[in-house]
């Protein structure tokens, strides 16, 4: 996520760390970079314009002037004017209201509405330990209905049938008098995906809104839109009173211009952002963590929820029992290590919150991949269970019968092998209680992960 802006920041920021002070000269030589990466980040000219006015200000104040460290002052200037341009702080839902709360999700065709109905309701659920139901008024697409219908099922949300014979307004207002029977205690609507310049479409969208009065009218929109995205979410905005915006797909938006851009041109903020396909792939939006993660400094505190929420902890409670009596950490140990992983998001989730991710070569990020990752445990589930609690047995013939039982090279298992041997350093390192050493032990170790 936002790979070519970090990098780009990054090394530019990177040139005042050894300055021992900031003129008036290199400043604005920094600064130029910094504009010219927001610009390349497709970010809207106006947030970039304000962005570094402000930065400026600060720099050639006292605030960075009497610092010990210029450089590293600057850093932090930078940070917090990129927090405060996306919002300083998480604004949560605000779902104060005689239940059912109602949710209003708006937005164009194929920004991933209908499956960001379904992380939101799943997201209440888990999280705020909310009844949900879900329904939708796309009377247009009835391969949206049975969408939703389908991931309402696999979440475990209350699904309300749609009667297209009938109006928007009676189909939802149905669906939540049935919530209130069934004492549901918020109601998310889905709705077609339609153009701002299509009047019957906003006439529509208007008087679904005056009917049920929502307490929350969400925009969804593809971050990879770049600041066009902002722009769409403000002419929205004129049309509807929108409370908020979801930014989907936002692990494969390499540029951040979506993201840098919506709180200024549209004055609202960004609530909740989409990481990926998954139902469970919906993080409430944090600009302090996202601000941290663009100057690659990465995000260990939503790194910590997501080993808090996804990781089985009484496997990992026995790993760390297992390796604390000094007993060998063997490949069906690494085996639950690499699915607990893919539980998490995969490896580009986990790599984007690591800190210092931004100084390994993109190409060998590039190359630390999902695919990889199941490739891995393919190879490893093709072993005896011999052999996974004595990997040193693994040797020639053993090797490829492993490799044709995973449909995989000899090579791909030299190189899992070869991996496994790092990680066991690595909790070995743990083991003595040195974080530190691990973690650089994990950048020092990505050449191992390679696919």
């Amino acid at each position: 996520m936002f790979d070519n802006l970090t990098d780009r920041l990054s090394k530019t920021l990177k040139n005042l760390k050894g300055q021992g002070r900031l003129t008036e000269a290199n400043i604005q030589e920094t600064m130029r970079e910094v504009r010219m990466a927001l610009l390349e980040a497709d970010v809207a000219l106006p947030v970039v314009t304000d962005f570094i006015d402000k930065v400026k200000v600060r720099a050639l104040g006292q605030e960075v002037q009497e610092s010990l460290s210029p450089g590293q002052s600057l850093i932090k200037v930078v940070q917090a004017e990129l927090e405060s341009v996306m919002g300083a702080a998480n604004e949560e839902l605000d779902l104060k209201a005689n239940p059912p709360a109602i949710i209003l999700m708006a937005g164009l065709q194929g920004a991933g509405k209908t499956t960001t109905v379904a992380k939101l309701g799943r997201w209440l659920q888990e999280t705020k330990k909310k009844k949900v139901g879900v329904v939708s008024a796309d009377i247009y697409r009835p391969a949206a209905i049975k969408q939703l219908e389908t991931l309402a099922n696999d979440t475990a949300l209350t699904f309300f049938d749609t009667d297209t014979s009938k109006g928007v307004v009676d189909i939802v207002n149905t669906a939540i008098n049935a919530a209130k029977k069934q004492f549901l205690d918020v109601v998310i609507v889905d709705t077609a995906g339609r153009l701002h310049i299509d009047d019957d479409m906003m006439t529509e969208i208007k008087q679904l809104h005056a009917a049920i009065k929502p307490v929350e009218t969400l925009f969804v929109v593809d971050s990879m839109t770049g600041q066009d995205a902002a722009l769409t979410a403000k002419a929205f905005d004129e049309a509807l009173p929108l409370t908020g915006v979801v930014l989907t797909k936002m692990d494969g938006d390499a540029r951040g211009g979506a993201a840098l851009s919506i709180r200024h041109v549209t004055g609202k903020p960004i609530k909740f952002i989409g990481m990926g396909e998954k139902t469970e792939a919906l993080e409430p939006f944090h600009p302090e963590r996202l601000a941290s993660r663009i100057l690659g400094m990465g995000d260990m505190l939503s790194l910590i929820e997501d080993i808090e929420k996804k990781v089985d902890k009484k496997k990992a409670d026995k790993l760390v029992r297992k390796i604390q009596k000094g007993k060998s950490f063997d490949l069906s140990d690494f085996v639950e290590q690499l699915e607990q992983m893919q539980d998490m998001g995969g490896v580009k989730s986990m790599m984007d919150k690591l800190p210092g991710m931004n100084e390994i070569s993109q190409d060998m990020r590039d190359k630390v991949n999902d695919k990889a990752l199941a490739k891995q445990i393919a190879i490893i589930r093709s072993m005896t269970k011999q052999e996974k609690a004595f990997p040193d047995l693994i040797k020639g013939n053993r090797k490829k019968r492993i490799a044709k039982g995973a449909g995989q090279e000899l090579q791909d298992v030299n190189r899992v092998l070869k991996q496994y041997k790092m990680m066991q350093k690595m909790m070995k390192r743990l083991n003595k209680g040195n974080m530190a050493n691990m973690m650089r032990g994990m950048k020092g170790n990505m050449k191992g992960m390679r696919a």
